[in-house]
């Protein structure tokens, strides 16, 4: 991040803006992932008038590998500024590169604002990951089962490793008491 050696009427500005702006909607549609997002048209369209009446002006270029966002103070010159890395999927591809600048544009512009995009009150968040089927419990053959005893008897830590192998096979009531004898 860079900035001027002052800041102090660019951050009366951002507290006008602040106080004028607003949570910004999600106005568009990710069918990939099947979400909702804000996009850029709508972001500076929200942010336009505010910026206006703050005396704030948002300036973005590409710089090099990444995109810059400069926020600029108006009547001061006061700056600040940060670069974004491009995430390109595809090289040398015209539109993969505009997606990511894209991309880099509306979260550049998010971030350097601070802007609140509304959300669903974190319960996306909240919910837990999609999570694998636990793996399904197998019961060792005499030959694996002979295994793990064998592997066991040569294990410093014999608990830990009969837990794991509890984890991963199932058991008969034999094969449970040779493994409490061994323990």
């Amino acid at each position: 991040m860079e900035r001027s050696p002052s800041i102090q009427n660019l951050t009366q500005g951002l507290a006008k803006f602040h106080a004028m702006v607003g949570r910004i909607s999600k106005d568009a549609k990710n069918p990939f992932f099947k979400s909702n997002y804000a996009s850029l048209p709508h972001i500076i369209t929200e942010i336009s008038e505010p910026m206006e009446k703050a005396g704030l002006v948002i300036s973005q270029f590409p710089d090099g590998d990444g995109l810059t966002t400069m926020l600029i103070h108006a009547d001061s010159g006061e700056f600040i500024s940060a670069t974004y890395t491009l995430q390109v999927v595809r090289q040398n591809d015209p539109q993969a590169q505009g997606s990511a600048l894209s991309y880099a544009r509306r979260y550049g512009l998010t971030s350097v604002l601070n802007l609140a995009i509304s959300d669903d009150d974190a319960e996306a968040a909240m919910k837990p990951l999609r999570q694998a089927p636990a793996p399904t419990k197998v019961i060792p053959t005499e030959a694996q089962f002979a295994g793990i005893v064998q592997y066991l008897n040569g294990t410093p830590d014999q608990q830990k490793t009969a837990k794991e192998a509890l984890k991963k096979y199932t058991l008969t009531k034999d094969q449970l008491e040779i493994l409490e004898g061994l323990l």
